[in-house]
């Protein structure tokens, strides 16, 4: 009787020498267990009614074809089929991956060029309050400003015309616009991920920087040295960021478009544009199911360039 009970006494005592280890719970710990689940649920009831409910019904709709009323009809993947035959959805993602990319790396460029320009400049607390100062402002009023500064009697054709440019560009040409927008868009988001950025740098202590100088190393190395492996985290969560927000492109291209009457030109289509005009189409035609399709390709984009990223950023925590 006593052999199959050894195992029991040593499992025990395997469990009573892990608990001797961890220590006896602290009295904030035995606080957080009762109030754990009835904080987090409310978050989590909210997270499941207006995030993961809506993408599972997108998927279920994706497989129909539906105007928004009556019945639907199954078509199973037809609507992606669509889609994948369509050369404006596939326009549309090559313009996202560019302003993904391009857009992407001019602004980080300037992000960090200003970053450690400001950096020692005296004032700069005030000179980041300045360079966030777009972000406060809807990016249509940008689009609007924008038109009205490179329109062809607009100012910065009238500054060229008095600089002896007799055939000034044609920004707001077709073939022209969406350089125009990604310029607008790398202009507002630049001070933005500065000022995010600097804040960073600032708790950088300088005796880092002072060593560096006097190892001989000059700005662009300090900036490789110093700056970028010690503000290594937030630059990964401002890489992420912008992956998110690059993909959610939208009224700046739609304000290009020109009047409600027109949608804009194709060529500067981004998929969420190319999601909302098929849903809501300007014939009055509804199609919900290729919309949701579509959907659920850009966020499947979304996700796997953010853990791409993740992946591809991923680097040792540094300590300082």
């Amino acid at each position: 009787m006593t052999v199959p009970a050894a195992p029991l006494v040593r499992g025990a005592h395997v469990r009573s020498r892990r608990t001797a280890r961890q220590g006896p719970a602290s009295p904030l710990e035995r606080l957080r267990r009762p109030i754990f689940w009835p904080f987090v649920t409310p978050a989590l009831l909210i997270m499941v009614l207006f995030y993961l409910a809506p993408i599972v019904f997108v998927v279920w709709l994706s497989l129909h074809r539906w105007a928004g009323y009556g019945p639907m009809e199954y078509v199973g993947f037809a609507n992606y089929v669509t889609i994948s035959k369509d050369p404006t959805f596939v326009t549309s993602i090559v313009n996202t991956l560019k302003i993904l990319f391009i857009v992407g790396i001019v602004t980080f460029a300037l992000a960090f060029a200003l970053t450690m320009a400001l950096r020692r400049m005296r004032g700069r607390f005030f000179a980041r309050s300045v360079l966030f100062f777009p972000n406060l402002i809807n990016s249509l009023v940008f689009a609007v400003f924008a038109g009205m500064l490179f329109n062809p009697q607009g100012l910065v054709n009238n500054v060229l015309a008095a600089l002896g440019v007799d055939t000034p560009p044609k920004w707001l040409a077709a073939d022209n616009q969406f350089t125009l927008i990604m310029v607008i868009l790398a202009w507002g988001a630049t001070g933005y991920f500065t000022s995010i950025i600097m804040s960073a740098v600032d708790q950088i202590p300088d005796y880092y920087y002072e060593a560096a100088q006097l190892d001989g190393a000059g700005p662009l190395r300090q900036f490789f040295t110093v700056t970028l492996p010690l503000s290594w985290d937030v630059v990964t969560v401002c890489a992420v960021l912008w992956t998110m927000s690059s993909v959610k492109v939208f009224e700046l291209i739609l304000v290009f478009g020109g009047s409600r009457a027109s949608t804009p030109n194709a060529g500067n289509w981004t998929t969420s544009l190319y999601v909302y005009l098929s849903a809501f189409q300007s014939n009055g035609g509804r199609a919900f199911g290729v919309a949701a399709a579509a959907a659920l390709v850009s966020l499947l984009m979304v996700v796997v360039l953010t853990f791409g990223l993740r992946r591809a950023m991923r680097r040792e925590s540094l300590e300082f």
